[in-house]
């Protein structure tokens, strides 16, 4: 073999290895898709809904809502949104407390939020209240493959009136992903008063993770993120991170979060009740689609924040302190969570 073609191959070599360790240090070039939960505190627009009991948000209602108030409420969601994004908004935002779909399409189409192309899911629910769960994401980032509210098929019909569960199976990079979106049964008239409505939403929510998990030996990408309405040491919430027959593991990867953490203050003291739970999976596999309990935090900007009125300390600035509107933002900090998509270019 000539000197000229050995080193035409040893050169064509070193690219090829060259190109190598530069697609293997490129693993760790992450590119995360941001999640969030936010609980709007009650975000209605001023059309009466007759079949829901939306009165006290009207103009004529108890709280004197008002367009002006409505405009107000969707800029102080949409700035939540952006500031969550860093000014590059979240791929995936779980709302609650959302009236109708007008109230998501104004948000997405009547804020700033129109430059990135925001996809709505939403369906009415049966909660009397007329306050639903639902989802805006990107369409450049996440691609919805197919979604489904549910509810306890326990309940009998007109039984349950509160908020139905979105499940979602989406693909993000070359990976599926399946997310449940929570607003679990309100805590009003005292913790027993509803827990028995919470177990039956859990065990709902546990045995349809349990049925996609089925055969696959616990590989599988799964989150659940919401308001469960509970902490993270509720029994309630112990129930997805029991024990599953397919051999999933739930972790819940709030509950990881320091002492006195929290996203509602209620008498002074924070409770961690927007919660997010993870997939064992979804933390160990090495490739692909992936989280750490570090990717999870609480968003607590200095905005979304005000001193506590009657205790010491700062509490989340509502929209309305009873009856009483104070133009803040929503009584709920929202939660984030960053999924990681590896890439490796060779």
């Amino acid at each position: 073999m000539s000197r000229g073609i050995v080193n035409k191959f040893t050169g064509a070599l070193s690219l090829l290895l060259i190109m190598f360790i530069k697609g293997y240090s490129q693993d760790a070039a992450y590119h995360p898709v941001r999640f969030m939960f936010y609980n709007t505190e009650n975000l209605f627009d001023t059309y009466n809904d007759e079949v829901t009991d939306d009165e006290e948000f009207l103009p004529g209602g108890v709280r004197r809502w008002n367009n002006t108030r409505y405009s107000n409420k969707l800029n102080s969601v949409f700035k939540t949104i952006m500031a969550a994004g860093e000014w590059d908004p979240p791929a995936f935002v779980g709302l609650c407390e959302v009236e109708n779909r007008k109230v998501l399409e104004d948000l997405t189409g009547r804020t700033n939020l129109a430059r990135f192309n925001y996809g709505i899911i939403h369906e009415d629910s049966p909660d009397e209240r007329g306050i639903d769960v639902c989802l805006i994401y990107r369409k450049d980032k996440v691609i919805v493959i197919s979604y489904r509210y549910m509810k306890p098929g326990v309940m009998q019909p007109g039984e349950f009136t509160t908020r139905t569960v979105l499940y979602l199976k989406l693909r993000i990079s070359d990976d599926t992903i399946h997310v449940f979106l929570n607003h679990w049964p309100s805590r009003r008239g005292g913790v027993l008063a509803s827990e028995d409505l919470r177990i039956a939403v859990a065990q709902m929510v546990k045995e349809k993770a349990d049925s996609i998990a089925a055969g696959k030996n616990g590989k599988i990408r799964i989150v659940m993120m919401g308001d469960f309405n509970c902490t993270p040491d509720d029994k309630v919430t112990g129930l997805i991170t029991g024990n599953y027959c397919s051999g999933l593991s739930m972790v819940n990867i709030t509950g990881s979060l320091p002492s006195g953490s929290g996203t509602y203050r209620y008498k002074g003291t924070w409770e961690m009740i927007d919660q997010v739970f993870v997939s064992d999976f979804l933390l160990k596999c090495s490739k692909g689609l992936y989280t750490e309990p570090g990717m999870c935090r609480i968003f607590k900007a200095d905005f979304l924040l005000r001193d506590d009125p009657k205790y010491p300390g700062r509490s989340p600035f509502p929209t309305y302190v009873g009856y009483k509107y104070s133009g803040g933002y929503s009584d709920h900090l929202p939660v984030l969570l960053d999924i990681i998509v590896r890439k490796q270019v060779f």
